[in-house]
């Protein structure tokens, strides 16, 4: 009778212990089409461009970190009275379901002392930071130096 007792209190605890022990939701940030330029062997800096489109409510890209570079910064590209200059912006709104683009010349992600040289081809791995969303981690191709 104790061993039916014990196996009737185990079954009634294992659903609540398996919704605990779940997998973290999935983020409501989809990331498409990462990828770097490829760099010079000794540079110190590169970037990383990407689509992000928010299919849940609205959210902010706040952080990004990578192992290929020391620090890893939001940046845009702003015409100052005909001098293009690069600017390290704080946040960047994702509009739900309006695909958010980060390019060469606009928003994008600027590697900071560079760990490693980007070769064309080589893949890496790159961890956005949301402010409501979990953070999502996509892999990012090296195309070609100068690719557009």
């Amino acid at each position: 009778m104790k061993q039916m007792i014990l196996v009737a209190s185990l079954l009634a605890v294992s659903p609540a212990m398996a919704q605990n022990s779940a997998a973290p939701s999935p983020s409501s940030v989809a990331v498409q089409n990462a990828w770097a330029r490829a760099t010079t062997r000794n540079a110190q800096s590169g970037g990383i461009f990407l689509t992000l489109t928010d299919k849940g409510a609205p959210d902010r890209l706040v952080g990004v970190t990578t192992p290929v570079a020391a620090m890893a910064q939001l940046h845009q590209s702003v015409n100052d009275n005909g001098v293009m200059k690069m600017d390290a912006v704080p946040a960047l709104d994702l509009p739900p379901g309006k695909p958010v683009e980060l390019k060469p010349g606009g928003y994008h992600i600027m590697l900071m002392g560079l760990k490693q040289q980007l070769k064309p081809g080589d893949t890496f791995p790159v961890t956005l930071n949301f402010a409501k969303a979990p953070q999502v981690t996509a892999t990012v191709t090296v195309g070609k130096a100068g690719a557009s």
